[in-house]
């Protein structure tokens, strides 16, 4: 995609941009405003320009949700078993504020030399408080106790009883989750684009600039409150159902604070890149030009983890009563759209302020933040590449044909737990590891159009394409959850995406501005990356013993077993299909939009590629005249396999959305505008592996924007 953004020499001098928009967030029922406005000069000569824009918006984002977060197997009548894990109702809530501009300077001093240096600046803040009161039936039966009352579908547990004190011993059967994140991100940008017309046949373009980003939780108060508890559960009906007997979930004083931590999570990204393009132009039969160019790009990525230590921050505060952190309830209409009857839909919130008040002053008298070492870790990436291509045209055809070399070294820093134990740490014994990586990309690509008729045209399209890892997934570390015993790692010797793919397609420009394309494609699949649980062992702070598979490594730490996703390369794939578009204008004014999707996507093993839905379509209708311009958009996606997720599959049940675009026109220079998105209300619903093992039911509910634009 080749996003071009406006030039001041493109623009009239004197240009004046402003927006005002006000957007309703029904189910945070927060009314927030957006405003941008932009202004644009040049001079007589049309040789110099100056641009300079900005943009300021606030979001309140409430998300409902229903989440089973893990299935744990046991033992029932000689069959293992999957059961729900975690069942908790979810409430996320964020506020966000967005600022930021950006300048353009362009000197043209002739036809045949341009320069424009842009810059940008924005600065995001999102503070933001989930919080998950669940039934935890992984600690309850993994400490030995019984689940009865089972109804058994496939080999899950879709109902059932679990209590956490059965056998005799009183633990826990219930833990509520409330994480406080204080959050913000800048990023800068500083680019200089040069055009060069060198000659009549020949045209230079360069391209350099550096980049970088912040994206930092300052602080992370998390507090973990638990309590004896029985309950019953039944994940059949839609949303799952939890009912509790020996705990209240309105009542603070039925919990204790049983962890807490107050982490500290830096992220630092900067990239230097140089781009340069050479095009020659000539006269040489079918031949009409060659292109050649390079690339280098710079680029590191750095997460710095500084956490809270178990025994000098969390235990000495163990048994805090949950009324020391108490606030109001979840708001009245808490899972209205989505709760089934049963579904647990109110529960007690934690006072923000009592509870960072109570946790920062925890961390000023104690030993405070330690280096984690599992969790740090930096990425450095360089990238040279070039490429040449020759572009071609003949009677009624055309086309090029082009081939691109790529370079990638790369650099993972990190630690993993012992070996020699060079590092000493309150979170255990850790080596430094460093892992470098090189690899080479050769990428042909042709691209071919001939035109049957006037309005007709007949494409074809080749070319082997590579995507590189995300820098997280190439890190060296591992993230834990010790409430599912599960995590995730990341694996510095995977390789990148690739995939060798052809299209062909039909277009018919039957009258102006319509269209109506038939397109086939196929992708075979070399790599591609997903999840692969292994079992690893991990320290645990407790107490008293988290499960029974879990062996005392001091007091107050146990050695227990993690399912940890490992990022891994597929074995490969092959991914094939059809699409149809069709933009056909009516009358009046009046018209249609539509495209459609076939996709028929598996892995080597027959399994189903992570991403890939079989069917997607969006239908547009549409008015436009000088004075009113409007669009009714709904958008289609089937389920589809994402990755596993703790330890097992994860997958999205279909999507769907209707939205709303309206602007009117009101003079030449003013027009007013409103946006509906998500209009009927649709929920995002995820399961594990089958329908009848739900993973979550999220409700983000509709949002509206409404404002006014003015141009001079």
């Amino acid at each position: 995609v080749n996003v071009i953004t406006r030039n001041p020499l493109d623009m009239a001098s004197g240009t004046i941009f402003a927006k005002l928009e006000g957007a309703y967030t029904e189910l945070a029922d927060e009314f927030d405003p957006n405003a941008s406005a932009l202004v644009s000069w040049k001079n007589g000569e049309e040789s110099l320009g100056f641009m300079l824009s900005g943009i300021y918006q606030e979001r309140n984002i409430r998300r409902d949700g229903v989440e089973v977060l893990t299935y744990s197997t046991t033992n029932l009548g000689g069959q293992d078993v999957l059961f729900p894990g975690l069942i908790g109702s979810a409430l996320f809530q964020q506020d966000r504020v967005r600022t930021g501009f950006n300048f353009a300077a362009q000197f043209r001093p002739s036809d045949t030399v341009d320069f424009n240096l842009t810059g940008l600046y924005s600065k995001f803040d999102a503070d933001n408080i989930n919080a998950n009161y669940m039934a935890w039936g992984s600690r309850a039966v993994g400490r030995g106790n019984p689940l009865t009352n089972a109804v058994i579908q496939g080999n899950t547990v879709v109902a059932g009883t679990i209590a956490s004190d059965a056998n005799g011993t009183a633990d826990f059967g219930v833990v509520y989750d409330a994480i406080d994140r204080i959050a913000s991100s800048e990023s800068r940008n500083i680019d200089l684009d040069s055009n060069f017309q060198l000659s009549d046949a020949l045209g230079l373009h360069v391209r350099v600039g550096y980049t970088d980003a912040e994206g930092n939780t300052d602080a992370q108060p998390f507090a973990e409150f638990g309590a004896p508890a029985s309950f019953n559960f039944d994940l059949r009906g839609g949303t799952p159902q939890v009912s509790y007997t020996g705990v209240n979930p309105n009542d603070p004083a039925d919990m204790v604070l049983i962890f807490s931590s107050l982490h500290e999570i830096l992220n630092n990204d900067e990239e230097t890149y140089v781009y340069g393009d050479l095009e020659w132009e000539l006269d040489a039969g079918m031949l009409k030009s060659v292109k050649f160019g390079a690339k280098y790009t710079d680029h590191e990525r750095e997460l710095i983890f500084n956490a809270t230590t178990y025994g000098g921050f969390h235990v000495p505060i163990n048994n805090t009563p949950g009324t020391v952190f108490a606030g109001g309830p979840t708001p009245g209409d808490f899972l209205s759209d989505i709760a089934a009857p049963g579904t647990l839909d109110s529960y007690w919130q934690i006072n923000r302020d009592a509870t960072e008040a109570f946790l920062f002053g925890r961390l000023n008298s104690s030993p405070g933040r330690v280096y984690y070492p599992q969790q740090n870790f930096s990425v450095a990436e360089e990238v040279i590449g070039g490429y040449v291509m020759g572009n071609f045209e003949g009677d009624r055809w055309r086309g090029n044909l082009g081939l691109r070399y790529v370079n990638t070294d790369q650099e993972s820093h990190g630690n993993e737990v012992g070996g020699t134990a060079s590092i000493s740490n309150p979170f255990g014994n850790y080596d430094p590891i460093v892992v470098n990586r090189s690899y080479d990309d050769v990428l042909p690509s042709l691209n071919f159009a001939y035109d049957l008729s006037d309005d007709k045209v007949l494409r074809f399209a080749a070319a082997k394409v590579m995507t590189r890892p995300n820098y997280n997934d190439v890190a060296p570390r591992t993230s834990l959850n010790p409430g599912a015993f599960t995590g995730s790692s990341g694996n510095p010797e995977l390789d990148p995406f690739r995939a060798n793919q052809a299209d062909l397609s039909f277009e018919w420009y039957h009258s102006n501005d319509s269209i109506v394309a038939l397109a086939l494609y196929y992708k075979d699949i070399d790599s591609f990356i997903t999840d692969n649980p292994v079992q690893e062992n991990h320290q645990v702070d407790s107490a008293t013993q988290p499960s029974l598979a879990c062996t005392q490594v001091s007091a107050t730490t146990w050695s227990c077993p993690f399912t940890i996703n490992q990022r891994t390369n597929g074995t490969g794939g092959e991914m094939k299909g059809a699409e149809l578009a069709v933009t056909w204008p009516l009358a009046g004014g009046f018209g249609v939009q539509g495209n459609y999707t076939y996709t028929d996507a598996e892995d080597d093993n027959g399994d189903p590629l992570p991403g890939a839905s079989e069917d997607t379509f969006n239908l547009t209708a549409y008015f436009e005249n000088a004075a009113v311009s409007a669009r009714l958009a709904y958008t289609y996606r089937s389920e589809f396999f994402v990755t596993f997720d703790r330890n097992t599959p994860l997958n999205q049940d279909a999507l769907q959305q209707l939205d709303l675009s309206v602007v009117w026109n009101v003079m030449d220079n003013i027009a007013l505008t409103f946006d509906g998105v998500n209009l009927t209300d649709e929920e995002i619903e995820q399961f594990t592996g089958e329908k009848f093992r739900p993973r979550a039911i999220y409700d983000n509910g509709p949002v509206y924007f409404a404002g006014m634009r003015v141009r001079f």
